[in-house]
């Protein structure tokens, strides 16, 4: 089944009970690989982390929480559907419980995302 090219938030652990920045680093893979396959699916991955890390570096780590959950919630706005990888993410599950308010779809695994038209 083939549809309509989504935009699709990938949504999983980062900070949340890391002991170290490589188990952050590692977290971020995880994220950037599961956005590139969403990506050959033909769609356009999103991820909240990768938008406000940037800017959290500009302006110092003193403004983590005033960027990086309301940059990711207000995200949730704009996406058609999220992607949920494994593992324990308090914002994650923030992300994952706007989407279910909302009633957009959400995916568990990339097997369940359709291939976009072409």
């Amino acid at each position: 089944m083939n549809q309509q090219c989504m935009w699709i938030m990938v949504a999983g652990p980062f900070g949340h009970g890391t002991k170290s920045e490589e188990e952050k680093r590692v977290n971020l893979q995880k994220l950037n690989q599961a956005a590139v396959d969403v990506f050959r699916k033909g769609h356009i991955p999103i991820i909240g982390v990768n938008m406000a890390l940037p800017m959290i570096k500009v302006v110092g780590q003193e403004s983590y929480s005033e960027i990086m959950m309301p940059l990711s919630l207000s995200l949730c706005d704009r996406c058609d559907a999220i992607l949920r990888i494994e593992g324990a993410s308090i914002g994650a599950d923030k992300e994952l419980a706007k989407f279910q308010k909302q009633g957009k779809i959400i995916y568990r695994n990339i097997s369940e995302i359709p291939n976009a038209l072409k």
